[in-house]
């Protein structure tokens, strides 16, 4: 049963290839990303955040005082609320708490530090609510995971107190594409080829840019002080490596992760959740995760 349903979403995803331009390659994410529509019983409210777009979203039983701030993925140059709703959403009700999902700017149009100011300001933008650090979860897919480490980081780094966990699935840490699975999984990764990522580098960042820079490769940055990690990986993805030498790096900096990896599961599974069990069973691991490090007592 686990390998039909993953089979239908190789399916899914090969009878709609990427196309060549950036407007196209958008509304293709959309397309595929939104194949399963979000779930009646969510609550939807469309903000903006200093002139971005933002989406609050809520199931019947969250808890309006957590969050969930998340980033979608789609390498810096694509992705967006529709594409990944119904992946935030259902984090979201996995979680008990309230989801803000950011349509941070992308590339080649917003190039590095666009997403990454972004970010933060979404953080500031909750914190500015009244939302205590402690009560919020960041967190996101690919790109998103990349730019969720990226902002913990920076908290971090101004002296600031950071979310109470991070929440990973399939991150892009590595933007100078040194992994070992970028070759040894590139022949079942139906989604993400080097040279794929590296014309997603190329857009992001500026030319001058060193692409081992922490703000856009945390696996490079000095992970001490992160708060408790979850990164839920697949076998079948080329970007395997970006997790498991994150989590090492992470372990070795005393910082509390928890590595899964998903056999058969491809990259971003979890997007697929309507569809696929390991999905729905990758955002409930991830919900109780991220309710047990939100619900403690403020210190």
């Amino acid at each position: 049963m686990a390998e039909d349903e993953i089979n239908e979403i190789r399916a899914l995803l090969a009878s709609r290839p990427r196309p060549v331009g950036w407007a196209e390659r958008r509304a293709r994410i959309e397309e595929v990303g939104a194949a399963s529509p979000t779930a009646p019983d969510i609550a939807l409210t469309p903000i903006e955040i200093g002139g971005v777009s933002a989406e609050w979203s809520q199931a019947p039983a969250a808890d309006p005082a957590r969050v969930l701030l998340f980033f979608h993925g789609g390498g810096y140059c694509s992705g967006s609320i529709l594409s990944h709703r119904r992946m935030a959403t259902e984090a979201g009700r996995a979680a008990g708490a309230r989801t803000l999902a950011v349509a941070y700017r992308l590339a080649p149009e917003h190039p590095f530090p666009a997403a990454y100011d972004d970010a933060l300001a979404a953080w500031n933008f909750l914190r500015a609510q009244g939302i205590a650090a402690k009560r919020i979860a960041v967190g996101g897919d690919s790109a998103g995971g990349g730019l969720s480490l990226g902002l913990a980081m920076r908290l971090r780094d101004a002296g600031e107190e950071g979310p109470a966990c991070l929440w990973l699935c399939s991150p892009w840490t590595d933007l100078t594409l040194s992994g070992e699975t970028l070759v040894t999984k590139d022949t079942v990764d139906p989604l993400i080829h080097r040279a794929y990522l590296d014309e997603l580098a190329a857009a992001y960042l500026p030319p001058a840019m060193d692409r081992r820079d922490p703000r856009v490769s945390p696996l490079f940055g000095n992970l001490a002080g992160l708060p408790p990690t979850l990164i839920q990986v697949g076998s079948d993805e080329t970007l395997l490596a970006d997790s498991t030498r994150l989590a090492a790096a992470a372990g070795a900096a005393d910082v509390a992760v928890t590595l899964e990896t998903w056999p058969k599961m491809i990259h971003a599974f979890p997007l697929w959740n309507a569809r696929l069990a390991k999905g729905r069973r990758a955002l409930a691991h991830a919900g109780r995760f991220i309710q047990s490090r939100t619900t403690k007592p403020l210190a």
